[in-house]
């Protein structure tokens, strides 16, 4: 028999726990089970997932996808997409050729320096990415547009703490 098992703990959001592990609780002076707290695990755990399942549905790897997603704020030189991706000039550059093969990017001249390259994304590479992230974006704009201008800055504010909370493991 298996010591891992389904729980309904609010803090596992359906994840896998082992059986004999303590709760949160006690583990961080002031920590409580709440169902804000659940949310933000359950948003971190679902977010976590989405790179894979988005890959899986275009047949791209994760960093290929991370590519586009990174090149739809523009083009990018090859040094600086590695760094982003967190990969080596030469894993970034094969990203790049079998990016370049499919017709999502193109390697154009940078605008400034002849010497260098940027990449740049394509149509279809903007099209593959927006097709499958669009239902997410319409989801995302309906429940923000459910806010009030009040609301939105309490959220805005209870957003920015969380994620400081979480750049602290980075």
């Amino acid at each position: 028999m298996s010591d891992i098992t389904q729980t309904s703990s609010p803090w596992t959001s359906g994840a896998t726990r082992r059986k004999d592990a303590p709760p949160l609780e006690g583990e961080v002076p002031g920590l409580r089970q709440s169902d804000t707290l659940q949310l933000i695990m359950e948003l971190t755990d679902v977010s976590g997932l989405l790179p894979h399942a988005l890959a899986r549905r275009t047949g791209l790897s994760e960093s290929e996808l991370h590519s586009l997603r990174h090149l739809l704020g523009g083009p990018l030189g090859p040094n600086d997409l590695a760094r982003t991706l967190g990969v080596t000039s030469a894993a970034s550059s094969g990203i790049v050729d079998r990016l370049e093969a499919r017709g999502h990017v193109s390697r154009q001249p940078h605008p400034t320096d002849k010497r260098r390259t940027v990449v740049v994304i394509s149509d279809s590479g903007r099209v593959e990415v927006l097709a499958q992230m669009r239902p997410m974006f319409e989801g995302l704009v309906a429940a923000d547009a459910r806010l009030s201008d009040e609301q939105r800055t309490i959220v805005d504010a209870y957003l920015v703490d969380i994620i400081a909370a979480m750049r602290v493991l980075l």
